[in-house]
C-alpha cells in the first residue's frame, strides 16, 4: 500500500487520540497513547486533557499513587509517564542504553569506581526503597554503608535502576524534590531478550506506521537493535510504501484513516511525543517551524496544532491563551483554537494557571507572527 504523508499524519493523530477525544481513563489513556512525556508534572495531564472526554486530574493523581501508571527514566533518557504493565519491558529494553549513559561516564567513574562496584551495592539500594526515598536519602543511605562516593553512586542509579518516581505533592503529583521508589517487578533474563519486541511493537501501537529509524528517535536504541526488534515481529508486521518511496511498517490490522479525515485544533503541552517520535518530523512539524518549537536546547514549546500540523506555540497569560501562529490562519481555525483555550483556561484554573512560566524567555526569540490572547 502507498501512503501520503498526509496519511501517516493522520494515523498518527488517530493512535494518539487527537482525532477524536476518547472516553478513556487516564490509565487507559496512557496505554493507547503507549507513553507521555513527563519531564515536565504538568505535561502528562495536559496530553490526557488533549486526549481525553471529560477528563479529571484527580484521575491521574489517582492512576499514579496507586502506580497503575508510572513515571521513570525511560525511552531517550529521559522522563516518561507509562502504564505499569508497559514498564518492566520498556526498562529491560531500555537497560542497556540507560546504564552505558551513566556508568560509562567520567563523574562516575571518579576515584576508580567501576561497573562491577555499582552493581554490587544496588540490590541493597533496592530494598531501601521499598519504601519512597529522597536523593538525600538515598545518599545518606549509601554513605553509611562504606560508599564514600555516594552521590556519584546515585546519580547513576536514579537513571538506570529499575525505579519509580513516587508522587510528592501538587499541583501535579510531582514536585521539586522528587521522591523514588523501587519497582514492584522487573522481567527475568529470559524474557529481557524480547524486550526490544515488545516496546517496537507498542511503538507501532501509538506512533505507527513507521520505521526502524524513527524506533531509534523514540528511544535511542541503536540502529542494529531497533532493526533486530522489527524483524523479531516476523508476520506480526506488514509493509508499507512511504511517500519518498522508503519502506514503513505497520502492525497487521492496524487501520490507517482517510487523508481527509479531519483533526481538530489541539493545544499540545512541552515535548508532546506526538512531536518528538520519528525521524523525519515532517509528518507533523512543518520544517520551516521546526527551530521555533524545538530549542536548541532541546526545549520544545507548548504547540499549536491546526489541521494536523504544527501553526504556532502557546502559553498562559492573564485574561487567557496567548497563541503566537508562525503561518496566517483562517478564521475558523481561529475559532476552534478559542474554544480549545476556553476548556484550557478552565482545567488549569484550579491547578497551576500560569503553567510553564519558567519558559517565558522563549517568547522574546520568536519570528514575527499573528499574536492574540484566546478569552479564557
Amino acid at each position: 500500500m502507498r501512503l501520503t504523508a498526509r496519511q501517516l499524519n493522520r494515523a498518527l493523530l488517530d493512535r494518539q487520540l487527537l482525532l477524536h477525544r476518547a472516553p478513556l481513563t487516564a490509565e487507559e489513556g496512557v496505554r493507547r497513547a503507549t507513553a507521555l512525556q513527563a519531564q515536565e508534572p504538568a505535561s502528562p495531564y495536559l496530553a490526557l486533557w488533549n486526549r481525553l472526554e471529560a477528563f479529571e486530574p484527580a484521575d491521574l493523581q489517582a492512576a499514579f499513587e496507586r502506580r497503575a501508571v508510572v513515571k521513570a527514566t525511560l525511552m531517550r533518557i529521559t522522563l516518561h509517564a507509562v502504564h505499569a504493565d508497559d514498564y518492566p519491558p520498556f526498562h529491560a529494553a531500555m537497560l542497556p542504553s540507560l546504564r552505558a549513559a551513566r556508568l560509562n561516564d567520567r563523574r562516575f567513574k571518579v576515584g576508580g569506581r567501576t561497573i562491577d562496584d555499582a552493581d554490587a551495592v544496588l540490590p541493597g539500594v533496592l530494598d531501601f526503597a521499598v519504601q519512597p526515598r529522597t536523593r538525600p536519602q538515598m545518599e545518606a543511605h549509601l554513605e553509611t554503608r562504606g560508599e564514600t562516593a555516594g552521590q556519584q553512586l546515585w546519580w547513576a542509579y536514579r537513571t538506570f535502576a529499575p525505579l519509580h518516581h513516587a508522587p510528592t505533592s501538587g499541583p501535579w503529583s510531582f514536585g521539586a524534590r522528587s521522591a523514588y521508589v523501587a519497582a514492584p517487578r522487573t522481567l527475568p533474563q529470559a524474557e529481557r531478550e524480547a524486550s526490544a519486541a515488545q516496546l517496537a511493537r507498542r511503538f507501532l501501537a501509538g506512533f505507527g506506521p513507521a520505521t526502524p529509524l524513527d524506533l531509534v528517535q523514540f528511544t535511542m536504541l541503536t540502529r542494529p537493535v531497533a532493526r533486530a526488534a522489527f524483524a523479531a515481529l516476523g508476520t506480526d508486521l506488514v509493509e508499507h510504501e512511504g511517500p519518498h518511496g522508503e519502506t514503513v511498517f505497520d502492525l497487521a490490522g492496524a487501520t490507517i484513516p482517510d487523508e481527509d479525515a479531519p483533526a481538530p485544533p489541539r493545544l499540545l503541552p512541552m515535548w508532546d511525543l506526538t512531536l518528538l517520535a520519528h525521524a523525519d518530523r515532517s509528518r507533523i512539524i512543518p520544517p520551516e517551524h521546526r527551530a521555533h518549537l524545538i530549542r536548541r536546547n532541546g526545549d520544545v514549546l507548548p504547540a499549536l496544532l491546526v489541521d494536523g500540523r504544527v501553526a504556532g506555540v502557546w502559553r498562559p497569560v492573564d485574561g487567557g491563551i496567548e497563541a503566537t501562529a508562525f503561518e496566517p490562519l483562517a478564521d475558523d481555525d481561529w475559532a476552534g483554537l478559542e474554544a480549545e483555550a476556553r476548556g484550557l483556561v478552565a482545567f488549569l484554573a484550579g491547578r497551576d494557571p500560569q503553567v510553564y512560566r519558567r519558559y517565558g524567555h522563549w517568547w522574546g526569540t520568536l519570528p514575527a507572527a499573528e499574536v492574540r490572547v484566546l478569552d479564557g
